[in-house]
């Protein structure tokens, strides 16, 4: 998979392959999405450049290797959700883990189901590896959990209290989808 190929464009969005020049509008949506404190790992936290460059430069190592695929969603230069699956290893590495965030302004208005239907096909085509496909979700983030069942998740466990945000824990919902 080629640095920065785009997979899906309209008038609005370019969903596409992240490249070496991507850390910094990748910096600037982590940090605003973690100020929100909404449902993601980061609840206030700030990346540095370093840091994300870092990260970065990670994900492109893993995307040569077909160890990941990962998507970016721009409107014009401003960068406004992004997925991704990341392979597991060893004994695990049959299994992707899911990841998908949209930013505030733009959300209700399609760019997830587009982003995860992309992420998907993508990482069926390029990882000859991947049979599984898990990921975790707020018990408390309905709508998520909506779009996931549409696309074939079925909940596997649940662990109580296994998210803290906003200093309350709340349960976390883990879900599969064989492909």
């Amino acid at each position: 998979m080629e640095e920065g190929k785009v997979i899906f464009q309209n008038k609005k969005i370019v969903i596409r392959y992240p490249n070496k020049y991507d850390a910094k509008p990748m910096q600037d949506y982590i940090n605003v999405l973690s100020l929100e404190k909404t449902f993601i790992r980061y609840q206030g936290e700030q990346q540095s450049f370093e840091e994300e460059q870092k990260y970065l430069d990670g994900l492109l190592t893993k995307i040569s290797k077909n160890n990941a695929v990962v998507l970016l969603a721009f409107s014009g230069n401003k960068l406004i959700a992004n997925s991704q699956i990341d392979m597991k290893d060893k004994t695990e590495k049959h299994i992707g883990v899911f990841g998908i965030s949209v930013a505030k302004e733009n959300r209700g208005k399609g760019i997830g189901k587009i982003l995860m239907e992309n992420v998907l096909k993508e990482a069926e085509k390029n990882i000859s590896e991947l049979k599984i496909i898990i990921l975790s979700v707020y018990a408390n983030n309905s709508l998520a959990q909506n779009m996931y069942k549409k696309f074939g998740f079925s909940e596997y466990g649940r662990l109580p209290k296994g998210i803290c945000r906003k200093g309350d824990y709340e349960d976390e919902i883990l879900l599969y989808k064989e492909v």
